[in-house]
């Protein structure tokens, strides 16, 4: 499965099966989240086996079931963290799709259980990521058009399209897709708009984008 199939084909889950994450997953996912802290300077955790964060009213409020494995997004305390996190930790999502795991984006219904991470000074976890092998796949989301959420002069190239509709393929918080994506030349710019989380579904949706339209295509303006 390529980057691009595992945009189409990821969709948020809630519920999980017991199943502990095998052996090579939790290889390849480790692997791949010291290639994200290596880049970044993100201080990405993956914690297994510890139920104690989705055992909690507002986790069964948010309809969580069987979660005991997950991603936590921490980092330096700045102005980018949130979009830093959303980037590389959708970057992290789309890898678990391709390697048979479902995952969910979680901003406010988990408990933090402080021996499961470790946060440096100066640092702070910004969400988590649900992770393991779910009772069904999900259901995609709705979506706005193109065009609500894209801005050009002219006539919209096709790799743009392409971006935009690969963003819109993106999760993002209470599925509000406030973003937009404007173009001129060949530069790219993306703006949040204003809402919960915003900053940090910039992150997902530039991911997306990149995926779409093709990194060597466009100059992120």
């Amino acid at each position: 499965m390529n980057l691009t199939e595992a945009m189409k084909e990821r969709h948020s889950v809630r519920q999980y099966k017991s199943q502990p994450l095998n052996t090579e997953a939790v290889s390849v996912m480790q692997a791949e989240i010291d290639a994200c802290n290596h880049e970044s300077g993100l201080h990405i955790q993956l914690v297994t086996d510890e139920p104690k964060a989705f055992d909690s009213f507002m986790a069964h409020y948010g309809k969580f079931k069987g979660v005991r494995n997950y991603i936590a997004l921490i980092g330096k305390k700045d102005s980018e963290l949130d979009e830093k996190c959303g980037y590389y930790g959708e970057r992290l999502v789309l890898k678990a799709q391709q390697l048979g795991l479902n995952t969910c984006w979680v901003a406010m219904t988990y408990s933090k259980v402080k021996t499961a991470f470790s946060i440096g000074s100066g640092e702070k976890l910004c969400v988590v990521i649900a992770i393991g092998y779910g009772e069904t796949q999900g259901v995609p989301h709705k979506a706005k058009t193109v065009e609500e959420v894209a801005k050009t002069d002219g006539q919209m190239p096709d790799w743009f399209r392409s971006g935009i509709e690969a963003a819109l393929l993106a999760p993002t918080a209470m599925n509000q897709q406030k973003f937009m994506f404007m173009l001129d030349g060949n530069k790219v710019t993306a703006k949040a708009g204003k809402g919960f989380y915003t900053k940090l579904d910039l992150g997902i949706v530039k991911y997306h984008f990149e995926i779409g339209a093709g990194k060597d295509v466009f100059q992120w303006g």
